[in-house]
């Protein structure tokens, strides 16, 4: 009788141990990761790798050619988020070189932009860059890059404040007047700038949440800008979530309201990437950002459904076809399919 428990054990032993490997494996992935994901995430990041030119820049493609430094700074956190430095992981030197192209474009005025591009609008240019040198400053080892680093920072945060319109928000130029996109970036650049040790004008945040309050329409998102017609725009108001969440306002009824809205649109829309609000890849970095950030509720929901959209959706080279061109799109692939791994505090609770 025991020889034959005995056996009955190390059969039932033996065929287990076929899956104990991927039981471990997957026990290794964040929550909601899977080795799809992971392979996912490497095609998409060998992609961008591939593209990426000597100065740091895409200039073969469309959406980097039209806005270089926002491009080679959404890129530049795309690898960020898969934990690598300037000087550590497989993609150091991809990000050395974009935190060196985006630091060749630094004005002496403050501005990082590129002056013979960004379409005439480099404020959106400037705050990603913004946000991308911020996020990358306390990770640089090298004395003499983290000294111009921090004399670019330094110079962006003052340009920020200075170009902040009496409403409290930002449009396309500096000083030109306000509208929503813009001011996100600006605020999230700014906020990025603080957790990395900068000194922020504690006003200027300030009144940039009040602008954002003072967008707020009746359905409890944010319109356009301040003086534009009262629809509200769901890109816009998942921006202004996370970028409020980044602020520190968390509890504030203009955050709460914002979330109310967005997740029912998603809800309306669920299993669907489009929200058919235009700008699909917008909306989804921000509502990722947003939803991961309010709690497990809202992520659990949210991250599978998208997860499994952004793998079906990759395509034969790793990239995808964002509303602008492929360095944008599978730059915020990458970034939302990484929130799980934490390795950037700008977009942690």
């Amino acid at each position: 009788m025991k020889l034959r428990c005995l056996k009955v054990i190390v059969a039932m032993l033996a065929a287990l141990m076929p899956l104990a490997p991927r039981a471990l494996a997957e026990q290794l992935y964040p929550r909601h990761i899977n080795a799809k994901t992971e392979t996912t995430v490497n095609r998409g990041l060998e992609y961008l790798a591939k593209t990426q030119s000597p100065d740091g820049n895409w200039p073969d493609s469309r959406d980097a050619q039209a806005y270089p430094v926002t491009m080679a700074s959404l890129a530049g956190m795309a690898f960020l988020a898969n934990g690598n430095t300037p000087s550590r992981g497989k993609y150091a030197d991809q990000v050395r070189k974009a935190v060196e192209y985006v630091m060749s474009n630094a004005q002496t005025s403050g501005l990082i932009a590129n002056a013979g591009a960004d379409q005439g609008q480099p404020m959106y240019g400037h705050g990603f860059g913004m946000l991308f040198l911020a996020s990358v400053y306390g990770m640089e080892n090298d004395d003499k890059v983290r000294s111009k680093l921090k004399k670019v920072i330094v110079a962006a945060i003052d340009l920020t404040a200075r170009a902040q319109s009496n409403y409290g928000g930002w449009t396309y130029s500096p000083g030109g007047g306000d509208e929503g996109s813009v001011t996100v970036t600006q605020i999230q650049g700014l906020r990025a700038a603080k957790n990395a040790g900068f000194t922020v004008p504690k006003g200027t945040i300030e009144e940039a949440v009040k602008y954002l309050e003072r967008c707020r329409t009746p359905d409890g998102g944010i319109r356009y800008a301040y003086i534009s017609d009262p629809t509200t725009r769901l890109a816009i108001s998942a921006a202004a979530i996370a970028t409020l969440y980044n602020a520190g306002e968390y509890d504030s009824q203009l955050a709460d309201g914002c979330l109310a809205y967005v997740w029912k649109q998603f809800s309306l829309l669920k299993g669907e990437w489009s929200k058919r609000a235009g700008h699909d890849y917008y909306t989804h970095l921000y509502a990722a950002q947003a939803f991961y950030q309010a709690g497990d509720k809202y992520w659990d929901e949210y991250f599978p459904a998208t997860r499994d959209q952004l793998i079906g959706m990759q395509q034969g080279d790793g990239s995808y076809q964002g509303e602008v061109g492929p360095v944008y799109g599978t730059s915020i692939a990458m970034i939302i399919l990484q929130l799980p791994y934490k390795f950037l505090p700008i977009y942690q609770r």
